[in-house]
């Protein structure tokens, strides 16, 4: 793509690079048949094509609309469009680019800028998000409809309690700010089963919120100073030999795997955020190393089970896009035993996307309806998946339970343990 940017945004390292991302695009279009938007609103503005066409203009001196930035909005940053793209183009960067540029130039009514800013310190913190929910369980007939999904059907717990590190190899976990809420015994079912590998997990209370959800609603300062604050409480373990450090909910995942590139102009984080990013792993991956498959296997092998429960898998966008791990989580979960129901379309967003369930509700809605209907088409007992929102975003309207996968192990490795 030729273009023609203005002299000010080729004097910026961000708009140098903007550059280069426009320039590896040849407008072919095979972005659209992919993206969620497109195929639910059939507008080319609505596509990655389109969308960059709208922030190319912005980048040449064009003024920015409330146009441009609801069809910028619209965008779930899925990035199916970046597996599906022929020549590689890094579209979630451009846009990550360019939105600041677009705030700046149309901003954003008061009372959104209120409900984004309220939106952001409800979900980061984990003690606050805590007592907002339980809070949101005893009002739950008062709320709009696009929060009251959102709440657990049943009051939280506790979770169960995860084993003590007795191991010599050690593994740091990011717990996240929504998940020890939502899904309280995802962590603890990781802790058993990497236990039972030979894995300790190291325990990082000071490490909080990734900072996607700061970052991916404006208000990417603070979301650098997250990545900031997690890099130093992650920091001492790593020094002290930790492996990696493990990623139980795959939006976070792909967000920590960037801090490299996040914090690439800060002398004083540059090269420990590269670190960082290099150790971090999705649990697919840390299960899914042949030692620790073939360990498992054996485990599962031992006693099995005598009626498999048959699983619908969602693999979520952060993992199959954003971390090119597509295919990773049916192959192990088919290694270890479990009976897959198939799903068509296994590619498409199930329209969580971070924050976007709340922002674009109705399209959101639409997204999520339409992939409930693959997952539950063969009528599978558990739909399981690997990030929280996308867990939380289809439990609130599906007929089976939907779980992280982690859990499933978890309980057939106990079910083993208890017929040895």
């Amino acid at each position: 793509m030729q273009t023609a940017l203005t002299e000010l945004a080729r004097s910026t390292r961000e708009g140098r690079r903007a550059d280069e991302i426009l320039r590896s695009c040849v407008h072919c279009g095979f972005c659209n048949a992919t993206c969620p938007t497109y195929q639910l609103l059939g507008d080319e503005l609505d596509g990655p094509r389109g969308r960059i066409y709208l922030m190319k203009e912005v980048l040449e001196g064009h003024q920015a609309t409330r146009s441009t930035q609801t069809h910028l909005d619209r965008c779930l940053n899925c990035r199916n469009c970046e597996t599906t793209c022929p020549s590689g183009v890094r579209y979630h960067e451009l846009l990550d680019l360019v939105r600041p540029e677009v705030e700046r130039q149309v901003g954003r009514a008061p009372r959104e800028r209120a409900f984004r800013y309220a939106l952001r310190h409800a979900l980061v913190e984990p003690q606050r998000f805590r007592a907002l929910l339980r809070t949101g369980l005893v009002f739950r007939p008062l709320l709009p409809d696009t929060l009251r999904t959102k709440l657990p059907p049943t009051p939280i717990d506790a979770g169960s309690r995860p084993p003590a590190s007795r191991h010599e190899r050690q593994v740091l976990l990011l717990e996240g700010c929504v998940q020890p809420s939502l899904s309280p015994n995802t962590n603890a079912a990781t802790a058993r089963v990497l236990d039972r590998l030979g894995l300790g997990v190291t325990p990082v209370p000071e490490a909080g919120c990734c900072g996607a959800v700061d970052y991916h609603l404006d208000a990417r300062s603070d979301g650098r100073d997250r990545a900031r604050r997690n890099i130093d409480a992650w920091w001492p373990h790593i020094e002290a030999g930790a492996e990696a450090i493990v990623m139980t909910a795959s939006g976070c995942g792909a967000f920590v795997r960037e801090y490299g590139e996040l914090l690439a102009d800060d002398p004083d984080y540059a090269e420990r955020a590269e670190r960082v990013a290099a150790m971090t792993c999705d649990l697919v991956e840390l299960i899914g190393q042949a030692t620790q498959l073939d360990a498992l296997s054996a485990q599962l092998a031992a006693t099995p089970a005598a009626d498999p429960t048959r699983l619908a898998c969602h693999t979520p966008c952060t993992l199959q896009h954003g971390q090119g791990l597509g295919g990773r989580l049916e192959q192990l979960l088919g290694r270890l035993g479990f009976e897959l129901s198939p799903v068509t379309d296994p590619h498409l967003c199930c329209g969580s996307a971070g924050t976007y369930s709340i922002t674009q509700p109705e399209l959101s809605r639409q997204l999520r309806d339409d992939k409930l209907g693959k997952l539950q088409a063969d009528e599978p007992e558990v739909i399981v998946t690997a990030n929280i929102g996308c867990q939380s975003h289809l439990a609130a309207a599906s007929r089976v339970p939907v779980r992280h996968w982690i859990e499933l192990v978890d309980e057939r490795l106990a079910t083993t343990e208890r017929a040895a």
